[in-house]
């Protein structure tokens, strides 16, 4: 998003060059105040137009994945707690929410402005607009119908300011500022939208003067703008009198008409837009390469939303390019990599389409019990909406198989709880048909019963997912706990938990006792 801002801050720093220097001192009032509205538009539209031949994507949070990195037997806790916050926001957001919050109370504070004059004010209703008339007073402005004056201005010569409004309503002048006063409020931060609207404000006067002075003497126009005005601080309203513009004002009425060909200018404006489509297209792609090659994660086994949204849209730039390439995804324990697939396989992408890419797991790192989970389940995800002979769901296979021989070789007494040839027994499930559903659901109850959300967790809002590892040991003894979760207090309740597991009638593969890891991820979640 900061990217995005940065890139609209720059493309309206550019735009407002251009008109200061080529085409703020023409004539051709209307086309500027075109230009004015148009570039500011653009400037917010073209960060995110794409070019499909630079191979250009739309951020990454803005796909829509079917889910890749899931876990099994998910258990998600929850207790009800009080005094805690619906939703979090960062610093950033709450500064940004903050500012504007007051640039709305400041707008809300002009209008009751306006309100309170036209309140004390005498009103008069005529076919085209109305008259407020405020006592002791020399102000002249419009604010769409009505136009606001002085009574001390009805006794001079009043009928060109007049006519001069009248301009502003029926060319919807308010409705300029009103835009630009809405961006103020959504860009507080930008102080390119005050000088955007204190342009337009500008030119809104030229183009009124422009109008009148062809049915009145310029020279009593001038004069007439020569006079002194009351002014209001209200940045959307048209303002007859502004010391600032008076000279500029005068100098637009004695200016000749520019020549119709210098609207040749407004051309530059294309050269100039191919340019920033191009540049945000190429910026665009290149941070997307640039930081191909690592992603860096909090856990590779148990990726957020987010995460997963981050590593297919990577792979599927990666998977277009020409070049040759590899993706780590890594903790700070573990990695995996990806790499090209060259023989038609590859993995479910975005809206299920196949992404020419295949998983490589790295020795050093990842757990291959831990590796063959993920593929496991992915797989079963994918049998929802493709068929077993699919590349996709071949590829898989190709890898669970090579994982499961690789397992069973380098550990045989060690076999993964998805494909143990008889699961522990949970006590309780000795006589159960499916003793391998009922662990689960064994498993599942004693989380249930012992669960208790730490206190410190709670009074701090902590909450998340703890994914917790163990193993079944040949005796049945539970050993080897591990935890990786987003705090500390969350762990050792989960360590807690597992450590009140009862002892069980070990696993046995081929007839042998064997050890069976196993793993559950909980999550705290706090209402």
């Amino acid at each position: 998003m900061i990217q995005y801002i940065l890139e609209c801050i720059s493309f309206q720093l550019v735009f407002l060059i251009i008109y200061d220097l080529w085409l703020k001192k023409e004539t051709f009032f209307q086309w500027n105040r075109a230009y004015l509205i148009g570039t500011y538009l653009l400037s917010l539209i073209v960060p995110w137009i794409k070019i499909e031949a630079l191979k250009v994507t739309v951020p990454e949070e803005y796909y829509a994945f079917p889910s890749f990195f899931i876990s099994s037997d998910q258990l998600s806790l929850e207790t009800a707690t009080t005094g805690n916050p619906v939703f979090e926001l960062s610093w950033q957001e709450g500064l940004y929410l903050g500012g504007v919050f007051l640039a709305t109370l400041f707008f809300g504070y002009k209008l009751l402005q306006i309100y309170r004059l036209r309140s004390k004010g005498e009103v008069h209703f005529f076919q085209d607009f109305t008259r407020v008339v405020i006592k002791n007073s020399n102000m002249a402005f419009s604010f769409f119908k009505s136009i606001f004056l002085g009574d001390q201005v009805l006794e001079q010569e009043h009928e060109s300011v007049i006519q001069h409004e009248l301009v502003h309503i029926r060319q919807r002048h308010s409705l300029d500022l009103l835009f630009f006063e809405t961006m103020r409020i959504i860009g507080w931060f930008n102080p390119l939208v005050y000088v955007y609207q204190s342009r337009i404000s500008e030119l809104h006067e030229y183009i009124a003067d422009d109008k009148v002075a062809k049915t009145h003497k310029k020279e009593q126009y001038q004069l007439l703008l020569s006079q002194v005005f009351q002014t209001q601080h209200i940045s959307f309203i048209n303002q007859f009198f502004k010391s600032s513009l008076i000279k500029k004002r005068i100098v637009m009425l004695t200016k000749a008409k520019s020549k119709k060909v210098f609207r040749l200018k407004y051309i530059l404006l294309v050269p100039v837009l191919a340019a920033m489509l191009v540049y945000s297209s190429c910026q665009r792609e290149s941070d997307l390469l640039a930081a191909a090659n690592v992603i860096v994660v909090g856990d590779v086994e148990n990726l957020t939303e987010k995460e997963e949204k981050t590593v297919y849209s990577k792979l599927q730039v990666l998977s277009e390019s020409a070049m040759e390439w590899e993706l780590l995804v890594k903790d700070e324990a573990a990695s995996m990599k990806f790499i090209p697939s060259a023989d038609g396989s590859g993995i479910s992408g975005p809206d299920g389409t196949l992404i020419s890419a295949k998983m490589e797991m790295d020795n050093t790192s990842i757990d291959p019990e831990a590796l063959y989970q993920i593929l496991h389940h992915k797989r079963k995800k994918l049998l929802e909406t493709e068929d077993a002979d699919s590349p996709v769901v071949k590829s898989i296979d190709e890898q669970l198989a090579a994982l499961k021989e690789q397992i069973l070789s380098k550990n045989p007494d060690r076999v993964a709880f998805g494909w143990v040839e008889n699961v522990p027994v949970f006590p309780g499930c000795e006589n159960a048909t499916d003793k391998r559903a009922c662990f689960q659901k064994s498993m599942q109850g004693h989380i249930m019963k012992n669960f208790r959300y730490p206190i410190e967790a709670q009074e701090k809002g902590i909450q998340g997912r703890v994914s917790a590892m163990f193993v079944i040991q040949k005796d049945g003894t539970i050993d080897n706990i591990k935890m990786r979760g987003p705090d500390a207090f969350l762990e050792k309740e989960t360590a807690r938990i597992i450590g009140l597991l009862p002892k069980m009638k070990p696993g046995k593969h081929k007839g042998t006792a064997v050890r069976v890891p196993f793993s559950i991820p909980i999550t705290f979640k706090l209402h």
